[in-house]
Order: C-alpha cells, then sequence, then structure tokens
C-alpha cells in the first residue's frame, strides 16, 4: 500500500508529495480549491493551507478533508507528474 512520505507546500496552492515507493510529484491544489465544496473551502486560505499534515500515510487538514496517497499518485501519473527518484 503506498503512503506518503514527506509534503512539504511550496505555496498556496502547490504541495511536494514523496511517496513511499520513490516516486514524487507536485501536486497542484487549484482545480481542488476551484470546486468551493464546504470541506475544500477552508483550502483558499494560505495559512490553513500550509497546516496540512500527514496521518497513516494521507494528506490531511484539520478540518477532516484527507486525500489518499493512492488518489494522489494516480492523479500525478495522469497528468505526467509523477518522478522517480534514482533510488525506487
Amino acid at each position: 500500500m503506498i503512503k506518503i512520505r514527506c509534503a512539504t507546500v511550496l505555496n498556496d496552492h502547490c504541495i511536494r508529495l514523496e511517496f513511499s515507493d520513490g516516486s514524487l510529484g507536485d501536486f497542484d491544489c487549484r482545480e481542488l480549491i476551484a470546486r468551493d465544496t464546504e470541506m475544500v473551502r477552508p483550502l483558499s486560505d494560505p495559512t490553513f493551507f500550509s497546516q496540512c499534515f500527514l496521518e497513516l500515510g494521507a494528506l490531511c487538514w484539520r478540518n477532516g478533508f484527507a486525500l489518499s496517497a493512492g488518489s494522489l499518485q494516480q492523479k500525478l501519473a495522469q497528468q505526467g507528474q509523477l518522478q522517480y527518484t534514482e533510488a525506487a
């Protein structure tokens, strides 16, 4: 089961994700934030967005919103944004 090892906020809408299989990619959340649903609306605030954390290998925020490692990795792969380190 794939997990996120590290999440680094790059700016107010993008997070660099490093996965347990050695892959990595920069996930741009603008499309997600633009949905403007109750759960993602707080992510439009840069301070709230930057307070993401990892829980059981998933990307989470304190309002209970979470994104699974598998879905994020798949989205990055579909967008051609997934890279593999030489160590993987």
